[in-house]
Parts: C-alpha cells; sequence; structure tokens
C-alpha cells in the first residue's frame, strides 16, 4: 500500500459511550434496559491494536430473560466469562446471547486487522469461528484467563490484559496496520462505498486488496463496507426516528431503496422501517 501513507491517516479515536455509538447491537435502546454495558480504552502500546475493553452486566428478575442480538464489528474480540474464555474471530452473520439471572462478561475488542500480529496464519481462519485463548497464547493464555478472573475491577482487569498484550505486541510497525487505517476510515466515513476506490485509494488492484482483506481482516473488503453502512442506517433509527429511506440510501452509496432494504433486511433480519418502529415501542 504506496500510493497514500494511510497509516498516517487512522481516525481512531477516544472509545466513546455507548449512547453515543451503539453500532453493532442490534435495538439497543431495548437491550440497554436490561443490561449495562461499560468500556474502557486501552493504553499504548495496546492502542496500536485494541479499540477497547468492554463490560456487559445484567441482572433480571427470576425467571426473566433477554436475548441480544448483536452484528459485530468486523474485528476480533476476546471475551473472559466465568466458564470459559474465548477468541471469537470476526462474524459474517447476527449472534445472538440470552441474557438471564445476574452475570457478566469482559471483552476485548481488537482495531480491525488488529488480532493479525497475534496470529499464526490469517485472519480468514477464525471467520465464523472461536476458539480457546489457550488454542492462540498457549499456555501464557491459561495464565492469563486466570489472572484476569483472580482481579476484582475491571480497571485491574485491563492493566492485566495491557501488560499481556504489551509484552507480544510488535515494536516494528505491521503492514496490518495500514489494514488498520483503512478500514477506520470506512468506519468514519460510510459513503466511503465502493470496494473499486478504497483499492484505487491505496494504490494497488481489487483482487490485491481481496487478499489483504482475507489475510489482515478475516473478511471481504465488500463485506467490511457494506457492514459499515447497515451501522449508519441502524444508527439512524436507534431513538424510532423517521427517516428518508432514499435518501439515506443515496448519502450512503446504495444505487437505490430498494438495495439498502434488501441488503438491511438481509443482514439484521428485518427492514429499516420495522426496525424503527421497534425502536419507537422499545423506549
Amino acid at each position: 500500500m504506496k500510493k497514500h501513507d494511510i497509516g498516517s491517516d487512522t481516525v481512531h479515536d477516544v472509545v466513546r459511550p455507548v449512547d453515543e455509538d451503539a453500532r453493532g447491537i442490534i435495538a439497543p435502546a431495548a437491550g440497554l434496559q436490561r443490561f449495562r454495558l461499560d468500556r474502557y480504552p486501552p493504553r499504548p502500546p495496546v492502542a496500536r491494536f485494541v479499540d477497547r475493553y468492554w463490560v456487559p452486566t445484567w441482572d433480571l428478575p427470576p425467571g426473566e430473560s433477554y436475548t441480544q442480538r448483536v452484528f459485530a464489528h468486523p474485528v476480533v474480540n476476546v471475551v473472559f466469562e466465568p466458564d470459559v474464555a474465548l477468541v471469537h474471530g470476526v462474524t459474517t452473520r447476527v449472534t445472538e446471547r440470552r441474557l438471564e439471572g445476574t452475570g457478566s462478561a469482559f471483552g476485548v475488542m481488537f482495531r480491525p486487522a488488529g488480532f493479525r500480529p497475534f496470529l499464526d496464519g490469517p485472519m480468514s481462519e477464525l471467520r465464523d469461528r472461536s476458539v480457546p485463548v489457550a488454542e492462540v497464547f498457549g499456555a501464557a493464555g491459561d495464565e492469563l484467563v486466570e489472572a484476569v478472573r483472580n482481579e476484582t475491577t475491571n480497571e485491574s482487569r485491563v492493566a492485566v490484559i495491557d501488560r499481556f498484550l504489551a509484552a507480544r505486541a510488535p515494536e516494528a510497525r505491521q503492514p496490518s496496520e495500514d489494514m488498520t487505517a483503512l478500514v477506520e476510515r470506512v468506519a468514519a466515513d460510510p459513503t466511503y462505498a465502493r470496494v473499486e476506490k478504497l483499492a484505487r485509494d491505496v494504490g494497488i488492484g481489487v483482487r490485491q486488496l481481496q487478499r489483504r482483506f482475507a489475510d489482515e481482516v478475516g473478511v471481504s473488503p465488500k463485506a467490511v463496507v457494506r457492514r459499515y453502512r447497515l451501522y449508519e442506517a441502524a444508527e439512524r433509527v436507534r431513538d424510532g426516528a423517521d427517516v428518508d429511506w432514499a435518501q439515506v440510501a443515496a448519502e450512503l452509496g446504495y444505487s437505490d431503496q430498494a438495495h439498502l432494504i434488501r441488503d438491511f433486511a438481509a443482514a439484521i433480519g428485518t427492514t429499516p422501517e420495522r426496525y424503527a418502529r421497534a425502536n419507537r415501542t422499545s423506549r
């Protein structure tokens, strides 16, 4: 990637609270009535690779449950729970998590392509897969899981994981960091819609860009572009607001409203208008 030094143009910023950025959480207004979601920033040098730490907690009445649907960012998440700790690869579909009783989890959300320096192989090998932490980090991974569980505060867990990753983070700039900056540019500007434009901007062919995405991100550039456009569409109606979908489709680079509706329904499971109505009634 030589045409532009995209690594110097990263748009990674401070971690925003969920009331400002709920991308990836399906129907967040309803979900956040059942659980709390706290976010914590990583420290340098880990911030080169990690976007945020996230902590959901819930306390539901006996007999009550809630299923939260998530269309996760195209990144790796490492999640520590009381009985399991897993590395979750990039997903290609909406996933579900059933909440009941009292519980919590502790998650590490990597930046796009941010997990590649820690993985001995292409990111596509983790696509739609979840593996034990020790499968990636060996015996040290088991020690990390135990150390995280032994801590009693979120801040101390952040410190433990920061130290673990900092000790394993390469000092030299990695090729995947260029990809991190490119995907974050797409995330920040959902009108950045065409794969051909991405390839032109970084000075490589579309097929080479596709290979880089498979190796460093885990999914295709088209899938990444589509996901961030759908996030933007969902964020427009997260408060149940009325939206001119033809105008939104044009702003997001769709050829027409029908294409946006079709993509949205295929990914989220309902049309944008029905999604908006559901957000209205859940508030």
